[in-house]
């Protein structure tokens, strides 16, 4: 308790901060980037901020990977249809901009391991806008010369990511001048547990190039075996009395008829032994039931159908682990690294990815609190324990894709797999202009394309990002 009462106060501060610079946002300077902004407050920015950038995320794309569908028929969100995220573009890059200001600072003041952190922090936040974008601007972001940068090529963009993590790594292994400690939300200045943050980051963004001239399975793995080791490492912002989990709010909100949260009937049948033999019984840890105390989703661009009062759908419900006030936001954990070594390990030593595969799923169930006897039933089901000789590439993403729950980083896995999902299908009343496909990529933001649009690309719903060619 005493450890959140001091999260809260710097939260607090770093609020009051950010607030006094809102007076400024008219005139021609960077409010985030104040002479005399301290490095530390920065930092607490920066980690929680980032932690929310995630649930931003995932918010933008649960319901494209069917964890979620509106309640209401044709939504945007449902459908594909191009959608205006220029609140999340705004938030990503504030962050980096912050980062840049850390590194800047740190590099003055020998504070390798803030800057360290910052660099990790920085690739993490560039390659999510990436992915959701494809070519955006940064090469001249943060000079604040010019208020139209130009766009970077996104293959480039992601060499500038993976050499954010070497660079990141390098400098924590190193000596510093200034220490992280709680104004890290992260991991309260742990060192060691950053390092192994930034090889998972590296796991992860390698694993996005598969199937391109720059995918390493060796540099891949090695990234893997300097990784997180278990789920205590996991990289996560939990949150307090003063501020709540934003998956929490969705489902208080729903509670109270602010209609949000609705679970996709996608999600609810891979899991209940309609699209495979064994129900899981994570289920009933993940989300909540109808008001006759069963699990029915909703169909994803159909909304509520025939079932219009609220309790006849299956939703997000306060006080679950996505779901609890105080719930961390998860960035990267252990199982997600297991299910990565397991896709990357799939062709060359099938032994080492099937352990990596049931190690993933394992810890997934251990961090929900599956029971033991329900978790060894469910691991001992043939369906699910096929043996490595049998393991396919659908058994690892379909795993994944349970443990990465509300997670955007589950919206490049199902492009990667061209979203073959089991029994995966597009909503109804698809957008016509998508022409029967799934959706690649986020629209640029209209913000962007009304202040710098000249330098915005032309591109559809279905060009896809370089790595998903």
């Amino acid at each position: 308790m005493k450890f959140k009462n001091k999260l809260s106060a710097i939260l607090a501060s770093v609020v009051l901060m950010a607030s006094a610079c809102d007076s400024f946002l008219d005139v021609n300077e960077n409010p985030n980037n104040p002479e005399d902004a301290p490095i530390s407050g920065l930092m607490t920015n920066s980690t929680y901020e980032t932690a929310l950038n995630i649930f931003r995320g995932g918010s933008a794309t649960s319901n494209y990977v069917q964890y979620l569908a509106s309640p209401n028929p044709g939504s945007s969100s449902d459908i594909m249809d191009p959608s205006d995220f220029s609140g999340t573009w705004f938030s990503l890059y504030n962050v980096m901009t912050d980062l840049d200001v850390i590194i800047k600072k740190s590099e003055e003041n020998g504070a390798n391991h803030y800057k360290g952190a910052a660099q990790i922090l920085m690739a993490l936040n560039l390659g999510m806008t990436v992915d959701f974008f494809g070519d955006v601007p940064f090469s001249q972001s943060f000079n604040f010369e010019t208020v139209t940068p130009a766009y970077d090529d996104d293959q480039e963009l992601y060499r500038r990511v993976l050499e954010l993590l070497d660079e990141g790594i390098a400098n924590l292994q190193g000596q510093t001048s200034i220490s992280m400690g709680n104004d890290d939300f992260i991991y309260q200045g742990n060192v060691a547990n950053w390092i192994k943050f930034g090889n998972t980051l590296k796991a992860r963004f390698l694993l996005h190039t598969k199937g391109t001239s720059a995918y390493s399975e060796s540099e891949l793995l090695a990234a893997v075996n300097a990784g997180f080791t278990s789920s205590n490492d996991d990289a996560s912002v939990s949150f307090f009395e003063q501020r709540f989990n934003p998956w929490a709010q969705v489902a208080i909100n729903n509670s109270n008829l602010l209609l949000g949260g609705w679970i996709s009937e996608q999600f609810v049948e891979a899991l209940d032994g309609t699209s495979y033999p064994t129900v899981d019984p994570r289920l009933p840890l993940m989300i909540g039931t109808t008001d006759e105390g069963e699990f029915v989703g909703t169909v994803n661009g159909a909304g509520r159908g025939n079932a219009p009062e609220q309790g006849a759908r299956s939703t997000l419900i306060p006080g679950q682990f996505y779901t609890s006030t105080q719930s961390p936001i998860l960035i990267a954990t252990f199982a997600e690294l297991k299910f990565i070594e397991a896709e990357a390990a799939l062709q060359n030593d099938r032994a080492r990815a099937y352990s990596a595969y049931l190690a993933g799923i394992e810890a997934h169930m251990d961090m929900l609190g599956v029971a033991d006897a329900e978790k060894a039933s469910y691991l001992a089901d043939p369906s699910v324990s096929m043996g490595a000789a049998n393991l396919t590439l659908a058994d690892i993403m379909k795993e994944k894709w349970v443990a990465l729950f509300l997670h955007p980083e589950t919206w490049n896995d199902a492009r990667r797999f061209d979203y073959s999902y089991k029994n995966m299908t597009l909503p109804e009343n698809l957008n016509p202009d998508l022409n029967g496909q799934y959706i690649r990529r986020l629209a640029y933001p209209d913000s962007e394309v009304s202040r710098n649009g000249d330098n915005v690309p032309s591109v559809t719903l279905l060009d896809r990002i370089w790595w998903n060619q």
